[in-house]
């Protein structure tokens, strides 16, 4: 009986060595593709990260207003703004004043400007405006370094009596 069924279970699945090696490779190679892909998809991913990561550093130090150049410096320059406002002297904030009232009206558009070079007014003003409160801060911060402690009185009196021949105490 055993034998009976084990001769129609073999008619029923005729499977030689052959194709039995052959699914096998079959599914070895599927298998080796999906992890493939996987593997494909991590990396991609992993690169997209870290291009975005770089992306956002670049932003971060762009706009560090201690880095010294912020992301406005990066397309304009401090004498790309002079030139453009006609200033020579950054000290003179009136003279900076007046001419980028001047310019930002003459450029209005609702008097036949155009909003292209009134943005790029507005721009140089922005940009002279950053140097100047970055200049301020430094003399700020140089100030608040260079004060020394001054000595006490009686030290101060005690020299300007001392004789030239008369030894400190």
């Amino acid at each position: 009986m055993i034998s009976e069924i084990s001769t129609q279970s073999r008619a029923k699945f005729p499977l030689d060595k052959q194709k039995m090696a052959r699914y096998l490779a079959q599914i070895i190679i599927l298998g080796a593709q999906l992890v493939g892909r996987a593997l494909v998809k991590t990396m991609r991913q992993e690169l997209q990260a870290f291009e975005d990561a770089a992306r956002l550093q670049e932003t971060l130090k762009a706009n560090d207003p201690n880095s010294g150049r912020s992301a406005v410096a990066k397309t304009m320059t401090l004498a790309e703004a002079q030139q453009i406002l006609d200033v020579s002297d950054l000290t003179n904030r009136q003279a900076i004043d007046t001419h980028y009232q001047h310019l930002f009206r003459v450029n209005d558009k609702s008097t036949g400007g155009s909003f292209y070079i009134q943005s790029k007014v507005f721009r140089a003003k922005e940009r002279i405006d950053q140097e100047l409160e970055r200049t301020e801060l430094l003399v700020k911060t140089d100030d608040s370094h260079s004060i020394l402690p001054t000595p006490p009185e009686s030290s101060q009196f005690q020299c300007e009596n001392k004789e030239p021949g008369q030894k400190s105490r």
